[in-house]
């Protein structure tokens, strides 16, 4: 059995992934800092059936990341399936008129170094395995800067980039890089943002294998 590795474990859109790749049959790997969520996600899946355990990390402590995922792989299984979603912090998004050079430092480490460390811990037991998938979720402005959040902008359109080069550079090892763009707020009353249809999505994404980049809504003109 495998591992569905979930680095930004919440309530939302991470129970919703982590029950519906549980439901494949992965063991799911919680990822965050606050051993209280962990706990409380652990024992939501258990009524599901789903084996679950958290594991204490901060995505911007780079030896933290890379104990986690070392941990669950030894503990539960290798990690065929990593997704990269936790949600930035709110100091991130600053006007790009007010956003000095240290203002990236944080977003920067987020959205590049996180990615970056995480892969590195995956990969070789992808390579193992011989499959493997990287599902990373970004918000809009990923593909469209926003000057009122120029922080996640920026850190955004470089993890983007990060990506697309995975995609490529990895596709002939049987192991997919993809990016999930949700344009707009995740609400449990959206047809096509609802944290259930995004994990539907991205179990989709895992599975069909194909292009690089996916939106979860069509984003505004």
């Amino acid at each position: 059995m495998t591992t569905f590795a979930l680095v930004g474990a919440g309530p939302g859109l991470g129970l919703a992934a982590a029950r519906r790749f549980g439901a494949a049959g992965h063991r799911v790997a919680l990822l965050s800092r606050s051993i209280q969520h962990q706990d409380n996600l652990v024992a939501e899946l258990a009524r599901d059936n789903v084996q679950a355990r958290g594991f204490t990390a901060d995505v911007l402590d780079p030896g933290s990341l890379t104990a986690a995922l070392h941990a669950a792989a030894e503990e539960l299984g290798p990690v065929e399936v990593l997704q990269f979603s936790p949600v930035p912090r709110g100091d991130f998004m600053k006007p790009v008129l007010d956003t000095g050079a240290a203002d990236l430092d944080d977003p920067l480490a987020f959205s590049v170094k996180g990615p970056l460390t995480c892969v590195n811990a995956v990969l070789p037991g992808m390579r193992e395995l011989g499959r493997g998938t990287l599902l990373f979720v970004n918000g809009g402005s990923a593909v469209r800067p926003n000057p009122q959040v120029a922080g996640t902008s920026i850190a955004f359109a470089a993890e983007s980039a990060y990506v697309a080069m995975l995609h490529d550079a990895l596709a002939p090892e049987n192991i997919h890089a993809a990016q999930l763009i949700v344009p707009g707020a995740i609400r449990p009353d959206a047809e096509h943002s609802s944290p259930t249809a995004l994990a539907e999505r991205l179990y989709a994404i895992h599975t069909e294998r194909g292009a690089f980049r996916h939106y979860a809504e069509p984003m505004a003109a």
